[in-house]
């Protein structure tokens, strides 16, 4: 069966690859890559952190300055960023403006916002989202369910860069390793990272942010620290709450920083780091091209059927 799909994918010109997702229109389009981390259901670390029941995808690299100004340009309203430009990390963002950018993500595409954002005129604030709704998960009243884009939750952030992507068993550093990466200023080099630089070096380029974790995201150590979707205490029921950040950043100079024990946290509203910046994520959306392979396998083995009862 899986034979005659490939080949019947491969007859009809259709890619087994999953494909970026685009934004915006005409000279401000822009398209986030995703990975996907599957091994739903996987054990957590011995941290306690990692455990996710279910399938998703998360952004292969960090927001970049570039795809927040198309966001802007495209109709994203009170938000901005600064200190960084080009393809450098978005940065000097508060939670909730990162939380803003992935409402305008799902509100663009047709989906349900994922967070129950207002802004007064001058400040964001957020309500949790009622219990009881459709749109609602008791286990997490910051998110609303039928949202397709939201931020990561610290299990989702923490398994795609620490997890093996044999499902079992994790990392110490988000570069597929136990030991500490080698510090650069940019590369992909595998077992690199971008950290322990100079100030004035500014973060790498979110493409050009270090080696890559098992299940082959970037800069999840090193480069820009990434907000959180999490409450400090995990139970996301409190909008006051602090948000988590993890990851290090380009001028931490100890390796610790980027390792699976370390966690920091700020408020939601702190907007004045150019070390913190943030990545998406998303549940798996098939492919149109998914549906098209599987009406022409099954197209093929009617025919394969047909030809062998002849």
């Amino acid at each position: 069966m899986k034979k005659l799909l490939l080949a019947t994918a491969i007859l009809a010109g259709i890619s087994l690859t999953a494909h970026a997702d685009t934004f915006g229109t005409g000279a401000n389009q822009f398209t986030l890559d995703f990975t996907t981390i599957g091994n739903a259901g996987n054990a957590a670390d011995t941290t306690g952190y990692g455990s996710v029941g279910y399938s998703y995808r998360i952004g292969t690299y960090e927001i970049s300055q570039n795809q927040l100004n198309s966001a802007v340009a495209s109709g994203l309203a009170h938000v901005t960023a600064g200190g960084w430009g080009g393809d450098k990390p978005a940065a000097n963002m508060s939670w909730y403006e990162s939380a803003a950018f992935v409402n305008w993500l799902n509100t663009s595409k047709g989906f349900a916002p994922a967070y129950n954002l207002t802004w007064s005129g001058s400040t964001w604030s957020m309500a949790l989202w009622t219990v009881g709704n459709a749109s609602s998960d008791a286990n997490n009243q910051y998110r609303n369910s039928l949202a397709k884009y939201f931020l990561p939750s610290e299990n989702e952030f923490y398994k795609a860069a620490f997890g093996k992507s044999v499902g079992r068993g994790y990392y110490l550093y988000p570069t597929a390793s136990d030991t500490a990466p080698t510090a650069v200023t940019s590369g992909t080099a595998s077992g690199t990272a971008v950290y322990n630089q100079a100030w004035g070096q500014g973060p790498a380029s979110i493409y050009q942010a270090g080696g890559r974790s098992s299940y082959g995201t970037m800069g999840q150590g090193g480069n820009m620290q990434e907000w959180q979707e999490s409450s400090s205490d995990g139970t996301n029921d409190n909008v006051g709450d602090q948000r988590m950040v993890r990851g290090g950043y380009w001028y931490g100079g100890s390796s610790d920083a980027l390792d699976s024990s370390t966690r920091s946290s700020f408020g939601p509203s702190t907007d004045n780091y150019v070390n913190i910046g943030f990545r998406v994520a998303s549940v798996v959306i098939p492919e149109p091209s998914t549906y098209a392979l599987f009406g022409l396998g099954a197209l093929a083995l009617v025919i394969a059927y047909r030809r062998k009862m002849a």
